[in-house]
């Protein structure tokens, strides 16, 4: 009954933290591609390459259902997965889903026209790849109107998390915050749209100001993937272990995940 959840690197185990939480008895599939991460400086073909041979590790693992936790795949590679590679007994689900429907206040499902909502001016944190993809911005524009997205590429800022720099990571939060409230003085709302962010995320809230609502994914991806379980049980695959994956050095992985999650975690090659 196990699910997969992938990501470039080591970001997307704030979603696995979160969904192993909320679904205690489901086995959870970890594949990170540590090897060719971050995602968010490569082409939009390379990341489709890289997504989906990862995903096909997944689907080997006994997973039927497989989360990209990774914002960069989801922008990049999602669509075209979804419409000429998954096969017709799978399921690959992005994590801008729950992100829109939090910020619109309405399901997934919902093909009303869009309309108004809330908020109007959201700024959005992302990697070069996910803001260049305008993926956001796309998914938002189905389901809203009026809202102006500002969106500030955070190069460097994934690297930093990877190799466990604080201090630096800190100071580019701030510095890619800066820079956005040049252009976007007073946002009501921060997307951060990346996994790897909210393992900042009370950096970004001071940058930006207690007035500032900040979405994280993780929380949102939970509830989202437990309704989908709740109405697609199928979905669960044949799997029944845990188990996290890496293309890169397992040993070297390992420790930086358990410094991630406070928590011993082993990786196994993949």
């Amino acid at each position: 009954m196990a699910v997969g959840v992938f990501d470039s690197g080591l970001g997307g185990l704030t979603v696995l933290d979160a969904v192993s939480r909320r679904l205690p008895d489901v086995p959870f599939v970890y594949f990170g591609d540590n090897a060719h991460a971050p995602y968010g400086i490569r082409d939009a073909e390379d990341v489709y390459k890289l997504t989906t041979a990862a995903v096909s590790r997944l689907f080997d693992a006994g997973c039927d259902l497989a989360i990209l936790a990774c914002n960069t795949a989801s922008a990049a590679a999602l669509r075209r997965m979804q419409e000429s590679w998954v096969p017709k007994d799978k399921r690959v689900l992005g994590v801008f889903v729950p992100l829109i429907e939090a910020l619109t206040e309405r399901q997934w499902g919902d093909n009303s026209p869009p309309r108004e909502v809330a908020v109007k001016h959201v700024a959005l944190f992302a990697t070069p790849a996910t803001v260049a993809s305008r993926a956001f911005q796309r998914e938002l524009a189905f389901r809203a109107i009026g809202v102006d997205v500002e969106a500030q590429p955070c190069g460097g800022l994934v690297d930093a998390i990877e190799a466990g720099d604080e201090m630096l990571a800190e100071a580019l939060v701030r510095s890619h915050v800066e820079a956005l409230k040049r252009r976007m003085p007073h946002p009501e709302a921060a997307i951060l749209g990346c996994t790897h962010y909210p393992l900042l995320q009370g950096a970004f809230q001071e940058a930006l100001g207690a007035d500032v609502k900040v979405y994280s994914q993780a929380n949102l991806v939970a509830e989202s993937l437990a309704d989908y379980l709740g109405r697609h049980p199928g979905m669960r695959g044949p799997g029944d272990a845990s188990m996290f994956l890496t293309t890169g050095d397992p040993g070297f992985v390992s420790d930086k995940a358990t410094q991630f999650l406070r928590r011993r975690i082993e990786f196994r090659a993949a």
